[in-house]
Parts: structure tokens; C-alpha cells; sequence
């Protein structure tokens, strides 16, 4: 997977929280900060290789992002399936 695969599911996940009112706020909040270390793991600084705590700050995020998968699985399916897309696709990129 590409970084720029990897971005396109990472936005496409931004598009389907934005149009979800419905996401309570703690967990908007943690999705947001997950979501904010993966693009840090992602930036064009990191093209090099991503820093060790950049890496391992998105790398830890995996277990919080599949426990709000499960979370959304039944009011927000769509979103549900995007987050286990994107912890397959992190795994894939080795982050």
C-alpha cells in the first residue's frame, strides 16, 4: 500500500466522521488524535522514514482504532469498515 493509499483512505474516513453527527464526542476526540499521528507518520518530513516516536505513536493506535470500530460497527457501519480498512492498510505499510 501506498502512502498516497493511505492518505485517500485516511480522508475518506475525515469525509464520513464530518457527515456522521451522531459520533459522540469522546469518541470524535480520540479519532481525531489518532488520526492526527498517522498523518504526522505519513507527512512529507517523514518520507524518509518516520521517526521512532512518530512511528510508534501511530503504531500504538491500532487496538483504540479497532475497539472504535467495534464501537461504530452498529450505528455507523460505513465507518466501521473504513477503520478496519485502514488498520489493515497500516499494517501493510508497516506503521
Amino acid at each position: 500500500m501506498t502512502q498516497e493509499s493511505l492518505r485517500e483512505l485516511l480522508a475518506r474516513v475525515h469525509e464520513r466522521l464530518s457527515a456522521s453527527g451522531s459520533v459522540d464526542r469522546e469518541a470524535r476526540a480520540l479519532l481525531g488524535t489518532v488520526m492526527r499521528d498517522i498523518e504526522r507518520a505519513l507527512a512529507p518530513g517523514a518520507r524518509t522514514g518516520p521517526g521512532p516516536a512518530t512511528l510508534a505513536a501511530a503504531t500504538a493506535h491500532a487496538p483504540r482504532l479497532e475497539s472504535l470500530a467495534v464501537q461504530f460497527q452498529a450505528g455507523h457501519p460505513g465507518l466501521a469498515e473504513l477503520l478496519r480498512q485502514l488498520i489493515d492498510a497500516l499494517g501493510k505499510a508497516g506503521i
